[in-house]
């Protein structure tokens, strides 16, 4: 038992448990892992967590300045082919794959949902809009009340750069809905949750609020105290597309970003 707690194998909800008097609470969930699956969890970076996995799909966290997905610039170092990697044990020559359903944005950091099936993908995309989700984010200064609606059209055309422009064919009506958790004297902890899906929606609201993102500089942010995003996708709930089970998960807000309030 002590190997195993040293070594990681204990989980409780998903998390490494490593003292034995560790306190359990009704309806925690315990697991021991084997000595094969851990080592299977190395295939992925050190910072890139499993929450959930089955048949139809996978839950990680993705660290921060991690890509999604692959772009012109980055082929290899993404979400994507790091857990293509992880679901073919590292055999190159395995079939096994995964599919896309959303995106975060590379400096964000948080959960994504990944399909491991085609019909699993179609569905989880098909029922989005349905999918509960909300972000964390330490924002400089303060937005002007403790909740309201943040509502644009953002234009989207430029390869960099997402603003808010005038209603027009070039641009996407986006809300976001806000709600203040906590004030300090030059930052505030808000819970944000987009309405719409837009490319950088968060972070160009929010900078149009007059409070942007700490460490966010493409949208206007003067301070980075965590050199790093202050965004975290902290909560996805959604239906299970083959079982129908209502799923839910929570991610606390990474360390060096609670150290700031």
């Amino acid at each position: 038992m002590r190997q195993w707690l040293k070594f990681g194998a204990v989980q409780v909800n998903g998390r490494s448990a490593t003292r034995s008097n560790h306190p359990l609470q009704t309806g925690d969930l315990v697991s021991i892992r084997a000595k094969g699956e851990m080592c299977i969890e190395r295939l992925l970076p050190s910072e890139m967590k499993v929450w959930f996995e089955d048949t139809s799909l996978i839950v990680i966290e993705k660290p921060k300045n991690l890509l999604s997905i692959a772009s012109a610039k980055e082929r290899d170092k993404t979400a994507y082919t790091f857990l293509t990697d992880y679901v073919r044990r590292g055999n190159p020559h395995r079939s096994e794959r995964v599919w896309i359903v959303h995106r975060l944005d590379r400096e964000t950091s948080g959960l994504m949902v990944f399909a491991k099936t085609e019909a699993a993908k179609h569905s989880l995309q098909a029922h989005w809009s349905k999918v509960k989700k909300h972000y964390l984010a330490v924002v400089e200064g303060s937005p002007p009340a403790d909740h309201g609606v943040l509502s644009s059209h953002l234009d989207e055309s430029g390869p960099f750069m997402v603003y808010s422009a005038p209603p027009s064919k070039r641009t996407r009506h986006a809300v976001t809905h806000y709600r203040v958790i906590k004030r300090s004297t030059t930052r505030t902890l808000i819970e944000v949750t987009p309405v719409t899906g837009r490319r950088n929606q968060i972070r160009v609201h929010l900078a149009d609020a007059k409070c942007p993102i700490v460490g966010d500089h493409k949208y206007e942010a003067q301070t980075n105290p965590a050199r790093r995003l202050g965004l975290h996708a902290s909560f996805l709930q959604f239906i299970h597309p083959l079982t129908g089970e209502s799923l839910r998960f929570d991610s606390p807000l990474p360390q060096v970003l609670a150290r700031l309030q």
